[in-house]
């Protein structure tokens, strides 16, 4: 039953900084279109790892430091808006899940073009 709890704590966070990171006013941030992905909170609470994923890679980097340097006003934004006893220090990561899926996909459809030049071959 905790971990169910969790899961929605989980997807409450991921909700509200949602919609908190697109009000930032943070050039740094407002920059590039962010989205988070996925939200980990440890099972005490204390802590939440927020997956984020940049459009525009070449800004992610400075994307991350805007959310970092954003962090105590986000941790306070949900403190207020979600009735947890403790609210999490957000740690904030870049989510490589799609580029590696990309990169997963491109592989698979060049083993089925190098299968079917085969085929033709023999």
């Amino acid at each position: 039953m905790a971990s169910n709890r969790k899961g929605r704590i989980n997807e409450e966070l991921q909700r509200e900084l949602s919609t908190l990171i697109r009000s930032l006013k943070d050039p740094r941030v407002q920059q590039s279109m962010v989205s988070v992905t996925k939200v980990e909170a440890t099972g005490d609470l204390r802590y939440a790892k927020v997956y984020i994923s940049v459009l525009d890679k070449d800004k992610s980097k400075e994307t991350l430091k805007g959310l970092k340097s954003a962090g105590g006003f986000l941790r306070r934004e949900i403190g207020s808006r979600l009735q947890l006893r403790y609210t999490p220090e957000l740690v904030f990561e870049l989510d490589d899940s799609i580029e590696y899926g990309t990169h997963m996909f491109n592989l698979l459809r060049s083993l089925e073009i190098k299968e079917e030049e085969d085929h033709a071959e023999g």
